[in-house]
């Protein structure tokens, strides 16, 4: 785990601060332990912010007994981040992790982080692609979580995504740590908990133990495709735009279907779609407009936005 570490925080850009996300689990309480083992050796300074969605009883207490083993570590700056989770659009889960990822970029932003890291495991990869799996989800999905990705100008890392969820709990033991045990990852209410306790250990006694790391392989496999097309579909974009906001339809009907779809769903995102609300649909239906076109309608996008077909173009 210090490895994982160690090769995430070299060569990061900036001076400023990592921050471990920490809720006290043993994935998120080993990765500050190694954070703090090896932060100070490469010169970094290293702190911990832990989440308090109140959710439960004693979610301060244990978030105030997650900052005081941290500052005993000697990670600092160390935050106890309260949040508001009723109210937020979505379930509890999206919720949630909605507000956390707010508290977490601010964080950052107070204390010119250099990085934000995550406790999410090899394991976490694995279920993230079956959940993506049941939703019919297309490469963007099933590219799972990636290693780096910014939000807001904040790095978020990842460096565990290689190592198994068992690897956490064996590095808090040879440390004499005691991880907390969040009910909700056991709690049948959610589909991850579901994927965790149900579906995966099914597919590892059905097709072996190696399913977690081909799941997680087959995540970091599509990525890079993924990445790829994002890339052409970037190029594409610029070259089919028209005047104004308008889309040129002979130039998308030109383009290879993996393409020209990603370009419309970048499109309806400039336009003011969320991207939570973007769905399959919405973007098939635009994309009927280039490719069966029987003179429809105008298609309606998330957000009270229309896109209708006119003269040869996409117009908003």
């Amino acid at each position: 785990m210090r490895l994982a570490v160690r090769r995430t925080l070299t060569g990061l850009p900036g001076a400023g601060p990592v921050l471990v996300a920490c809720s006290g689990g043993a994935d998120s309480l080993a990765l500050a332990a190694a954070t703090a083992f090896v932060a100070p050796r490469l010169g970094r300074p290293a702190g911990l912010v832990t989440v308090d969605h109140g959710l439960q009883p004693g979610s301060a207490e244990r978030a105030e007994a997650v900052a005081a083993w941290a500052r005993s570590a000697g990670l600092d700056p160390v935050e106890v981040l309260p949040v508001r989770v009723d109210g937020r659009p979505g379930g509890p889960e999206a919720a949630a992790r909605e507000a956390r990822y707010e508290a977490l970029v601010a964080a950052a932003h107070r204390h010119h982080a250099a990085g934000v890291l995550l406790g999410h495991t090899r394991d976490d990869q694995a279920e993230t692609v079956l959940l993506a799996l049941a939703r019919g989800a297309g490469p963007r999905g099933l590219s799972g979580m990636p290693e780096s990705r910014d939000l807001d100008g904040v790095s978020l890392l990842r460096p565990l995504l290689d190592i198994p969820r068992a690897d956490t709990r064996d590095a808090c033991a040879a440390l004499g740590l005691d991880p907390w045990a969040d009910p909700h990852n056991a709690d049948p209410a959610y589909a991850r908990a579901r994927v965790r306790s149900d579906a995966l250990p099914a597919l590892v006694d059905a097709l072996g133990p190696g399913v977690v790391a081909n799941l997680a392989r087959t995540a970091r496999l599509l990525a890079a495709d993924n990445a790829a097309l994002a890339a052409l579909a970037d190029a594409a974009l610029a070259d089919v735009r028209a005047d104004g906001r308008a889309l040129s339809v002979d130039g998308l009907a030109g383009l290879p279907a993996a393409v020209r779809t990603r370009v419309l769903h970048t499109w309806a995102r400039e336009l003011g779609a969320a991207p939570a609300a973007l769905s399959h649909s919405h973007v098939a239906a635009l994309d009927a407009l280039v490719t069966d076109w029987r003179g429809q309608g105008p298609v309606h996008l998330p957000g009270g936005h229309q896109v209708r077909r006119q003269a040869g173009h996409l117009l908003p």
